[in-house]
Parts: structure tokens; sequence; C-alpha cells
């Protein structure tokens, strides 16, 4: 059987009978995922990395009690977690979010540029930096769900289950991301093509 065959529950289970290796093949798995959305809400590499880390070890003190019931949303489970774990950072260091990627870097100046000469890079650039900025102005809840959908690449149920709303909350809060989104831009009269 591939790697790629074994279900997180079944790792989950083989892990909780001692099989220590499934827990690894588990992070392997789903890092860049979890840390990816760390990134993007702490917007810095080494905090994600130190709250990627405290997240798996919540993960691992909570499978070792016996206390972990999700089943088959190991993933969800554990976005959860880490956001309520980036949440309190902010809470305790009260820092602006910055959207970026797991380098790091600014996540908008990671989008493929092909063919173009330096007019369309600078221009692509002044793009970028506007967009950043208007995700930035909008609510937290709307960020929040905007980021975890685009960037994250979470289902809208994944998103409820992590934002503790309903699948039309987490829905709602998009659409009115985007209308949001839109709005900013017909009023600052951008041009993003």
């Amino acid at each position: 059987m591939k790697l790629t065959q074994i279900s997180d529950k079944e790792l989950l289970q083989a892990y909780v009978h001692g099989n220590e290796a499934c827990l690894e093949m588990l992070i392997k798995r789903h890092k860049r995922k979890i840390f990816t959305s760390i990134n993007l809400i702490v917007n810095d590499t080494y905090i994600a990395e130190d709250i990627f880390q405290e997240t798996f070890i919540k993960v691992i003190q909570t499978l070792r009690s016996g206390k972990y019931k999700e089943e088959d949303k190991f993933v969800p489970w554990v976005m959860r977690i880490a956001r309520n774990m980036a949440i309190d950072y902010f809470r305790k260091t009260k820092r602006v979010v910055m959207i970026t990627g797991e380098d790091g870097e600014d996540i908008f100046s990671k989008l493929e540029i092909c063919d173009t000469n330096r007019e369309e890079q600078i221009i692509l650039g002044q793009m970028q930096k506007s967009v950043r900025t208007l995700i930035l102005a909008l609510p937290e809840e709307q960020r929040t769900v905007l980021i975890l959908r685009q960037y994250a690449d979470l289902s809208f149920k994944e998103i409820a289950d992590i934002t503790h709303v309903s699948i039309n909350t987490a829905l709602g809060r998009m659409r009115y991301a985007l209308n949001n989104l839109r709005k900013m831009i017909l009023e600052k009269e951008l041009h993003l093509q």
C-alpha cells in the first residue's frame, strides 16, 4: 500500500497505538497547508515556525491523552488549533496582520511573471501592493475567511469549523469580503487586470 493510500484516520490510529512514524507522515502530508496558513496570519516565518511546532505539541498531547474525537477531520482540527494559537500570539503582542508566503516574502510578490518587461513588472508590483492593502483593510472576519479560502485552499466547511461559525456564515463572509474588495477597487479607481 502506498503512503498516499493511507488515510489520515488510519495514520492517527497507528500513531495512538505506538507507531511514532505515522505522526511524522501526517505532519509531512499537511505541513505546507498548515504552515502557510499560520504564516499568512502572523507574517513572520520564525514566529510561524514556533506556532507550527506549538500546534503539533498540543496535537501530540491531545492524541496521547485520548481526547481526540474528530475522526476524519484531522486537518480542520489542526488548523483550528493553529489559528487559535496565532490569535493568542496577536493578543499578546497586538501586532498588525500582513499576508506572506512560506518563506516570509510578500505572497503577492510570488505570483508568476511570464514574458513581462520591466514596465509590466512595476505595474504588477503596484497592483499586488494595492490588493494587499485592500485585503488588510477588510474586517477581520472577512479577511480570515478570504485568506483561509484563497491561500490555505480550505473548503468552506473546514473554514466554518475552524472559525466556529456555520457554513452559511463563512460563505456570507467570503461574499462580503469580495464585495468589499470590489467596492474599494472602484472607489480607488484601481485597474487590476
